[in-house]
């Protein structure tokens, strides 16, 4: 039998300190399965909170069978992500969400929650991702670093999210998510956060993120490029600001070349 998020805390006895937000459409119930399942293993209890459209009766079956939390979707995932967390109670002192396809690899609760507890100036704590295919496959590693926080404000965001974990007080402090961003949400709230306090590499692979090998389009691809370059310009000051054009092209070609090479090696998988 697998464990449960229930279980896992009865058999602690600790209240949990970490809560994680699952965005769910409830049209991959066996993909979100894998996703609870990933968190129950966990060493370090977390709470989890279900959102998905109120009628979907297999999230509702999954978030009770696992002990969690269940809320109605409000129409938007960043819109699911900050309702999931301003309706839970204020005592976590960790944050962060999963896509219902995301997984967490055994360990990551317990290193990212140690490099938080043993450094107070850290806001957010992330490692590297494995990079799965539909079936499970290992596609790419994502392993950037303690070089992915010092680039993020002009280069790529080489910070995987699906394993990062977020200080509670310091996500309420710059507001959550901005709900005006379709795609590059992430990358906005990384960069609030980079300006009230450190992000700390953990040095091991703590997440698997699904690539589906179907669901990259260009339009996605295109948004996702241009709202990044909206945010980095926001967090940029106003000289950096007006030369933002010298790097953002070099970004924008790595950006889709890497894109491009995990579809190629989903495509092969897919077909074999």
């Amino acid at each position: 039998m697998l464990p449960t998020i229930a279980n896992m805390a009865d058999v602690t006895g600790v209240q949990a300190e970490v809560l994680l937000v699952v965005a769910t459409r409830g049209q991959r119930p066996q993909y979100l399965e894998q996703t609870m399942a990933s968190i129950a293993s966990q060493d370090v209890p977390a709470d989890v909170v279900i959102v998905a459209p109120e009628n979907s009766a297999s999230a509702r079956d999954t978030a009770n069978r696992h002990g969690a939390r269940f809320l109605p979707d409000p129409g938007s995932l960043t819109g699911a992500i900050n309702l999931g967390i301003e309706q839970s109670p204020h005592h976590y002192r960790y944050l962060n969400w999963l896509n219902d396809d995301d997984l967490l690899e055994p360990g990551s609760l317990a290193a990212t929650t140690a490099a938080l507890d043993a450094n107070p100036r850290a806001v957010v704590a992330f490692g590297a991702c494995r990079y799965i295919d539909e079936a499970g496959e290992e596609l790419w590693i994502s392993r950037a670093g303690r070089w992915a926080p010092r680039v993020l404000s002009w280069g790529p965001d080489l910070i995987p999210q699906p394993g990062m974990l977020v200080r509670a007080d310091a996500w309420h402090r710059v507001g959550g998510l901005d709900e005006g961003y379709r795609l590059a949400f992430d990358l906005d709230l990384l960069l609030k956060l980079k300006r009230v306090g450190d992000l700390v590499d953990v040095g091991q692979v703590v997440s698997s993120f699904r690539w589906h090998a179907s669901s990259l389009t260009v339009d996605d691809r295109s948004t996702n490029i241009a709202e990044s370059e909206r945010a980095k310009r926001a967090a940029l000051g106003p000289a950096a600001r007006r030369l933002a054009w010298m790097w953002e092209g070099p970004v924008r070609v790595a950006t889709r070349l890497a894109a491009g090479e995990v579809q190629r090696r989903a495509e092969r998988l897919a077909a074999r």
